[in-house]
């Protein structure tokens, strides 16, 4: 069973952050100290697919480009433990030594890469809102370590959902929020084996507004964000029939800018794999719309009411659109104000809509 006391403190320390990446080091710092570990990783994830976005957080865990083999386990191999089933789990926490019979090289992850790297266990666990992702966590023991334990497992579990809470709330807009960038889209393409081959020069000027974090080189001079690179990975699992899901991630930019990124495979003569085209752009107003509703945890029927607001419709029209009374559609809107901290129909609207770049 968990100790309160310990939930509390490491609560109270995430409570102190700023943003995202300070709310992964304070959290791991306090966690570290009922639950030694010797490495981890912390990322935002889009709530939407799962997939990796910034910020992300490695400790102590070999090179940046190490992380690039990592996500490609995660995406292209068959794997225990995948992010994308414990998101769905009925415990979005476990221990690759408790799943595995104390046998962790069944899983391809650790044959390939950790068990070289001296890794004995990994303990993952996803922060989640319902079945919504807001972020992962990777935790490391080297040789010589104990396995990740029961009590570990709990305290983990328990602090998914509250530290999902705090990341969610960094989606939210901001009075600073920067304008909007190249007006263009950027593009970039990648061959069959996942090596950038060609970019655009509106692609350059978004990567670099692109927070720092783990990245790989690549021949056209520049490096690449884990997060694109995961993007474009998620592309091909989908294109081999690995995974069924979306190659899409948002990002939010140095100057505050929120980046929809999306990856798809083309083919080439005689149906042969193509390159793989990622395209990053200033996210659409309806896009924008969605990230700001999960960011403030409107329901899907709140937020429903809030889209049929903007088009103008009154009350007894929307209650007439969603054959509910005028009563219940009043009690979403008012649930929607308490939730944003706005007090009129057309605050919601400015702020769901209005600022097509902007969050």
């Amino acid at each position: 069973m968990t100790h309160p006391h310990r939930h509390a403190e490491i609560l109270s320390a995430a409570e102190r952050a700023s943003n995202a990446l300070e709310l992964f080091s304070r959290t791991s710092a306090r966690l570290r100290r009922d639950m030694p570990f010797d490495a981890a990783v912390w990322t935002a994830t889009d709530p939407e697919t799962g997939l990796v976005t910034a910020p992300m957080l490695v400790e102590n865990l070999g090179s940046r480009e190490a992380c690039a083999t990592y996500w490609e386990s995660e995406l292209l191999e068959e794997n225990v433990l995948p992010f994308r089933d414990l998101a769905r789990a009925a415990v979005p926490v476990a221990g690759l030594r408790a799943a595995t019979g104390d046998l962790p090289a069944r899983s391809a992850r650790f044959r390939r890469l950790l068990g070289g790297q001296g890794v004995d266990d990994e303990l993952r666990a996803v922060l989640r809102i319902g079945e919504r992702p807001w972020g992962s966590v990777s935790l490391f023991r080297m040789r010589g370590g104990p396995a990740f334990g029961p009590h570990e497992i709990a305290l983990l579990a328990d602090l998914s959902g509250p530290l999902a809470h705090r990341l969610r709330r960094f989606a939210r807009p901001s009075g600073s929020d920067g304008g909007p960038g190249a007006p263009a889209p950027g593009l970039l393409l990648f061959d069959e084996h996942g090596e950038a081959m060609s970019i655009n020069e509106e692609a350059r000027r978004y990567l670099a507004l692109l927070p720092d974090g783990p990245s790989t080189p690549t021949a056209l001079g520049l490096r690449l964000p884990i997060w694109l690179i995961g993007t474009t990975l998620q592309a091909r699992a989908i294109a081999q029939g690995n995974d069924r899901g979306s190659a899409r991630i948002r990002i939010r930019t140095l100057d505050r800018q929120w980046l929809t990124c999306h990856a798809s495979c083309l083919s080439g003569p005689g149906g042969r794999p193509g390159p793989t085209a990622l395209v990053i752009e200033p996210a659409p107003p309806a896009d924008l719309a969605v990230i700001v509703a999960q960011a403030y945890g409107l329901t899907p029927r709140e937020f429903e009411v809030a889209q049929l607001v903007a088009r103008g419709l009154p009350t007894a029209e929307i209650a007439t659109a969603l054959f509910v009374s005028p009563h219940t559609v009043r009690g979403h809107l008012k649930a929607v104000f308490g939730k944003m901290g706005i007090s009129s129909r057309g605050e919601l609207v400015a702020r769901l809509f209005a600022e097509p770049h902007r969050a």
